[in-house]
């Protein structure tokens, strides 16, 4: 099997070695003398070879030492070495994960059939790939938040669309456009990209019957009204939703995701229609929900009254909400309940 390692760093003056695994890119970086080493996508004997180059670059290093004067023992010299090819070893296994592929598309060839007035603001899609021989054929669409008026691309977009590559799942996170008021502005964007992925589904390796949709707060309510409403190659096989605006009514879900969706003055039918609690049916696909009970910036009951219309039309869903950690914290390690939601998510992905 191939192995990872993004960067091993060997520099003078550190006789110390330092492991740090990072969320979803496993990252080892070594500190022991003099020397910095980078390999990408190592194969079955490629790891090999890079162990035998340390150590000749350790030896001569150790060389070189003696010649000026160095007093380096010989016990350790050893020690080093150990660390070195622990730190290596450790690495390897750790990032298990190659022959993986991301790259960026186009949401539209041409024209989108909607704007919002910012010939700027433009939409695309970066497509993460696991490797083929682990692909599952399941692939989720993913929503960053932002209130409708920016993106958290990287810890609500990116990092996520690692961790699914790595679970042998294609992860597509969508860039969409900002409504400024037209709320057919992002829904068109969501659903282009859920009709992008089972295009390419065979090129990509996706079963067109398990496509997912994944939002996080203001994502959330776009990924939970594409799962309500939208229909045809378009609609999701199963969402995830964290933290989720779920309700346009005034006083139920965010005031500036809603003004920036709807608009300042948003009719009654435009706020039923748009929240997704209100559009639940039996043929709405499945759902995990996960949210903290402090939340103070979005009600946690958008979620939690979501859930109970999933339930009272016999929808599978489950619902995980956390006794702290606020809003938006994506895939923050900082997040106090961090592991057991992965796990929560794993479990659930695993299930179905």
């Amino acid at each position: 099997m191939p192995f990872v390692i993004p960067c091993c760093k060997y520099t003078k003056n550190s006789k110390y070695l330092r492991l740090k695994p990072y969320l979803f890119v496993n990252f080892a970086t070594i500190r022991l003398k003099s020397h910095t080493f980078s390999c990408f996508l190592l194969q079955p004997r490629q790891h090999l070879l890079l162990w035998r180059h340390c150590r000749e670059v350790m030896q001569a290093d150790a060389g070189r030492d003696n010649m000026c004067g160095g007093q380096e023992t010989k016990t350790e010299y050893r020690m080093k070495f150990r660390k070195l090819f622990l730190a290596i070893g450790l690495a390897a296994v750790c990032t298990t994960v190659s022959a993986q592929s991301s790259f960026e598309v186009k949401l539209y060839s041409g024209q989108p059939p909607y704007t919002n007035g910012d010939s700027r603001d433009t939409a695309k899609v970066r497509v993460f790939l696991p490797m083929e021989k682990e692909a599952t054929g399941r692939a989720v669409v993913i929503c960053p938040g932002g209130a409708y008026e920016t993106l958290s691309m990287e810890k609500e977009g990116y990092d996520w669309g690692e961790f699914f590559q790595n679970q042998g799942i294609a992860a597509i996170v969508l860039k969409y456009r900002m409504p400024h008021g037209n709320p057919d502005v992002p829904v068109s964007d969501a659903e282009q990209a859920m009709r992008l992925v089972r295009i390419n589904a065979a090129s990509w390796k996706i079963s067109r019957n398990d496509i997912g949709i994944m939002g996080f707060s203001a994502g959330g309510h776009l990924a939970a009204t594409i799962a309500t409403r939208s229909l045809g190659e378009a609609k999701p096989n199963f969402q995830i939703l964290f933290y989720p605006v779920i309700s346009m009514l005034e006083g139920y879900g965010h005031d500036r995701s809603r003004t920036n969706f709807l608009g300042q003055h948003p009719g009654k039918r435009d706020e039923k229609k748009y929240s997704a609690d209100m559009n639940v049916s039996r043929v709405t696909p499945r759902a995990f929900i996960a949210l903290s009970d402090d939340d103070d910036t979005v009600p946690p009951a958008n979620g939690v009254n979501y859930y109970s219309e999933l339930y009272r039309n016999d929808v599978r869903a489950s619902l995980h909400v956390y006794p702290g950690g606020g809003h938006g914290w994506g895939s923050k390690i900082g997040f106090r309940y961090h592991e057991e939601m992965m796990m929560d998510l794993k479990a659930w992905l695993k299930s179905f």
